[in-house]
């Protein structure tokens, strides 16, 4: 099985794809992800439903940079930026990810970032 580190930075990669179908399949069942901003989604449905809201934000493009990552154990860090591109107009937004893995899924994922970067660079 994938080490931790591994598994984040895979999963990182999937989001290039725009395939929420292998995005959603790196959770655990009871998984949780968490967008500090937002109320967290809590296990597979949750997190499909806030996946579909945020896919179609970077229709155009999603790629995950990360710049840092550190693991301890099945505990990963990541310092990234995220670009999303929607009608060929991207939008950086500098995160920091913390990752929960079990069994050679996610079972947690937090990202820290500010709303208000995102909101500036989307407004109208």
């Amino acid at each position: 099985m994938a080490d931790a580190k591994q598994v984040v930075l895979d999963f990182c990669e999937a989001w290039s794809s725009l395939d929420k179908q292998r995005i959603l399949d790196a959770f655990t069942d009871d998984g949780v992800y968490h967008n500090m901003p937002m109320a967290p989604a809590v296990g597979k449905q949750a997190i499909d439903q806030l996946l579909a809201f945020i896919l179609p934000q970077g229709k155009d493009g999603i790629r995950f940079e990360v710049k840092k990552i550190a693991a301890d154990g099945d505990v990963v860090l990541t310092e990234r930026i995220d670009y999303f591109t929607v009608g060929g107009k991207v939008v950086e937004l500098p995160v920091m990810g913390a990752f929960e893995v079990r069994d050679g899924k996610i079972a947690a994922w937090r990202d820290y970032f500010d709303m208000a970067t995102w909101t500036k660079q989307t407004a109208g």
